[in-house]
Order: structure tokens, then sequence, then C-alpha cells
């Protein structure tokens, strides 16, 4: 049980970064988080005039060259930037200092649905458009959903363990809690883990559109995320990365790092339903909470905030509040839950990280975020959602979801460290 555990098995964060829609920080997204503000906006990046959706949580003012030479950025996919931007944050944070005599000892692990594949499906319409004559030599490299983690490695000059996990949704929440056995294994002493995600181009938001699964309400983008209320139609595309530096708490103390939360449980499980849409009794999401409460020691009680997956689909919303309910009874409707999706949209194999970010911050802060938009409850969707306004809470444990397409679920729970 995760109470039981010494300290060289309670595994901690010492530091973290993040880019999202809300800020090129954490601080900044913390504070948009809070403040309710959305992320959400009109497409700018391409020609949107052809497609039924033009709408998307889209970070402003990224410069990637901030964090690299601007030969190396040209060379990377949008993903590998922002993981790189919010790997730095979290070392600098964490003041961990990577040399020679440690670097073996360093490991990075991050999760992600599509790595590259808007480079990918840009190569496409080069050659297609063009000829092949004309195709970049780094399309294929940028394009793997590995190489985020690669680059990660590369410029923060890390030689140790090093692996990705593809698990569509859930991968960056999953990411975090296999980096914790990592370190449990003993095959390194600080791993550097998160999710990460960018690919909003047209293709992307064609094929989601054909899968019905997107929002349509273009007239008023700041609004169209709306998790959890009775008009939702659908989720909002978005992109983000947030990275945490892990280490055990014997080596946290050791060299008197700050500690902002223990990952004390995790857990993945699989619906084994359907390729896309949820169990819609939510009885694969429950088992990964149940696991993850398991790992961790606790009963559903001793959860004081629940950051829900809550993407503002029809059928996932309520399949969530299912589930909720299958797991913590008459807690259930005691518990704070808010969807940080609200705000970000929907950012796939970046989406739990940032979530997780924001379960940190609510541990350090006694705060929770609101859900925005949520104006008409689904009489379906029947819990408290934290509507609209953020909500001083005593946070001790926070529990964090990710539900993915393959009925993959992750569940990540998060506690303080007195």
């Amino acid at each position: 049980m995760g109470q039981n555990r010494s300290d060289d098995e309670r595994v901690v964060i010492t530091g973290i970064g993040a880019v999202t829609p809300l800020g090129l920080n954490v601080a900044e997204s913390w504070e948009g988080m809070v403040n309710g503000r959305s992320g959400v906006d009109y497409i700018t990046g391409f020609d949107t005039s052809d497609l039924p959706v033009k709408i998307a949580a889209l970070i402003k003012q990224f410069d990637p060259t901030v964090r690299l030479p601007a030969k190396a950025a040209r060379r990377m996919a949008r993903s590998s930037q922002l993981a790189i931007h919010a790997g730095y944050e979290a070392i600098e944070d964490a003041g961990l200092s990577i040399s020679a005599e440690n670097s073996d000892r360093i490991g990075v692990l991050i999760g992600t649905a599509y790595g590259g594949f808007d480079e990918a499906a840009s190569g496409v319409v080069t050659v297609y458009t063009e000829g092949y004559k004309k195709l970049s030599p780094f399309v294929l490299a940028a394009s793997l959903p590995n190489i985020p983690a690669h680059y990660l490695s590369y410029h923060l000059e890390t030689t140790g363990y090093i692996s990705t996990i593809a698990t569509a949704c859930a991968a960056g929440n999953q990411a975090i809690g296999e980096a914790v056995e990592v370190i449990r294994q003993g095959a390194a002493d600080v791993m550097i883990t998160g999710g990460v995600e960018s690919n909003l181009c047209p293709s992307v938001i064609a094929g989601f559109f054909a899968m019905r699964a997107l929002s349509t309400m273009n007239s008023n983008p700041q609004t169209a995320s709306r998790p959890f209320d009775a008009t939702r139609d659908g989720l909002v595309l978005g992109e983000g990365a947030a990275i945490f530096v892990l280490e055990s708490l014997a080596t946290a103390r050791a060299r008197d790092a700050k500690v902002y939360a223990e990952i004390v449980g995790h857990a993945s499980s699989s619906d084994s339903y359907h390729v896309a849409q949820p169990d819609p009794d939510g009885k694969g999401a429950g088992k990964a909470m149940i696991w993850a409460l398991e790992n961790a020691g606790l009963m559903p009680e001793d959860i004081d905030y629940i950051n829900a997956h809550a993407t503002g689909t029809p059928l996932g919303d309520v399949a969530e509040t299912m589930a909720i309910k299958r797991v913590f009874k008459d807690h259930a409707y005691k518990v704070p839950i808010s969807s940080t999706k609200s705000m970000v949209g929907h950012g796939f194999g970046a989406g739990g990280a940032v979530e997780a970010v924001a379960c940190v911050m609510s541990i350090q802060h006694n705060v929770i975020h609101p859900t925005i938009n949520l104006h008409e409850p689904d009489p379906q969707c029947d819990l408290d959602y934290v509507p609209n306004e953020a909500r001083a809470v005593e946070v001790r444990y926070a529990l964090n979801n990710s539900f993915g397409f393959g009925g993959q679920n992750a569940c990540l729970i998060l506690g303080r460290v007195e």
C-alpha cells in the first residue's frame, strides 16, 4: 500500500514546466485556470474556410527560439518544441543540474497520442502537390511519436532510461505513473516525464469531424468547450505540454529540493468495449480509479478533488459521471470535480499531464479551478462540477482521470507531502 512505502519508494514532484493555451509557463497557465479564462479561439495558422470547424485551443505567442537555436527548431515538429520549452522550465524549477556524472541516472518518459502527425500530413501534401524532391529529409523523423522524448533527452543531455507512452488521450497521465515505477525499480534516480501534443492541421480536424467528435460552435469560440452542460456538442481540439521532474522523497530531501506533491497511486485499465466510444456504464474507467486508490492505500472518502477527463462529448461526460458514482458512491456527491478541458480544450497526450499540473497547484494553493461554460446542467451529470467560479477547498489528495481511444484508461492520484 502507498502509505507503507519507505522514503526511497515514495516518488515526488520537484519541478514543473508547462506551455498551454492559457500561458507559456506554469504560473500563467494556473492563473488562467483559476480565473476561468478560455484559451479557445479561431484558428489562424491555416485556412479553415472549407472546414466545418474553425476553432481550437491554441498556444499564442509561442517562440521556440527562446529555448532552441532557430535551425534546430525548424527541423522539429511543434510538439517537440513544446516539450523542450516545458522541459527546460521543469529542470530549472527543480534546481536540477545534469552532468556527465549523473546523466546515466536521469531518464525521460513522455506521453503523446500522435507525435508529429502534422509533419507527416504536411509531407503527404508536399509529395502530391509539389513532387517528392521537395520533401524535407526531416519530415519522417519529426513525425515519429518517440521524437519529443528524444529531443528532450538530447537537449537536456540525459543518457539514461528513455521511452514513450502512446495510449491516445491517456498517454500523459499514464507516462507519469509509469515513470514512478522506473524510479521504484531502480532504473533511474530522476525521471523527466509528462505529456505533449500539437496536431492542429486540416486532416486532424476533418478526421475528428467525420467521427462526430468535435464541437461545431464556431460563432463563439470561448464558450464552445462546455463539459457536463446539457448543450455540449463535442470536444474542442487543443495543444500543449506539461513536464515534471520526479525523484524519490529520500533523494529530494538529500538535495534539499522543494517538493510540490507525491504521486501516491496510479493505475490503468481497458474498457474492451469500442475503439472510440466509452463504455456507457463506466466499468473500465471505474476499475482504473479503484486500482489507483488501492495502489495509493486510500479510500474513496480520502479524495478531496477529482480532475475529470470531461471532454464535452455527449457520451463521454455521462460515462465518466457513472464511473465516479460507481467508485465513490455517496461520496461522489460530496467531492468537487472540475474539467480543465473547459478552458484548454482536449490536448490528447498532453491533456492528462496539463491536468496533473492543475492537481498539483490545487494541492499547493487549496484552490480548485472551475468548469467554465456550465450554465445548463445535464440531468444525467448531477455531481458537483465547480461551475464557473474557482473554489477554496483544502486538497490533500487529488485524483486525475484520463480516458483514451481504444478504451485505454489511466488514473493518477497526487497527495500533499507534509
